[in-house]
């Protein structure tokens, strides 16, 4: 087995890098430790929904590999991304692949889907109303899941691309295959 050359190339800023952890730390603490009826389950709520805030205006105002622009959702490319996956080709991708773009959305849609309903559970007109909480479970539920399969997909393609993807979650930086 023949070793490919790499190079080392700038990614993920801090603020993506800042966001993508501050959020692990927050939904973890949301969904495993946290009280659900507790002040603090509400105040990392909001911290969440502050996170993917900044983390929207950074997706158009931000660095190269942080803007929507550079990893727009395409069906195609998705499939064309799990065709590689099933045939074992192996292309790498600076930013987020296209499968991981999808999840990106996912992600940030399905936690802002919890903030609303977790927030309308708290207002007068929603109080005891069931359908918030009820759809506040369900994405929830859907978000546990969905990070599971994040999750596992990033180890999967660090190991089908050789490229240590958690690793340039925590510095920044990608070794990118030279061919």
């Amino acid at each position: 087995m023949t070793r490919e050359k790499m190079t080392r190339e700038k990614i993920w800023d801090p603020v993506v890098r800042l966001f993508h952890w501050t959020l692990v730390v927050c939904f973890a603490a949301n969904a495993l430790f946290v009280d659900d009826e507790s002040d603090l389950h509400l105040w990392i709520g909001y911290t969440i929904i502050a996170l993917l805030t900044i983390r929207v205006i950074w997706g158009f105002v931000g660095s190269r590999y942080a803007r929507f622009a550079s990893f727009p959702p395409s069906a195609s490319q998705a499939v064309e991304q799990a065709t590689d996956m099933v045939t074992g080709r192996v292309r790498a991708h600076k930013g987020h692949t296209p499968l991981g773009a999808l999840m990106i959305y996912n992600i940030i849609a399905t936690l802002g889907l919890i903030g609303l309903s977790g927030w309308l559970m708290t207002t007068d007109l929603f109080w005891g109303v069931e359908w918030p909480e009820e759809v506040h479970e369900i994405a929830v539920g859907w978000a546990e899941f969905s990070v599971l399969l994040h999750i596992a997909a990033v180890f999967f393609e660090s190991w089908r691309t050789r490229i240590n993807l958690p690793r340039a979650m925590v510095t920044g930086y990608k070794d990118m295959p030279d061919s």
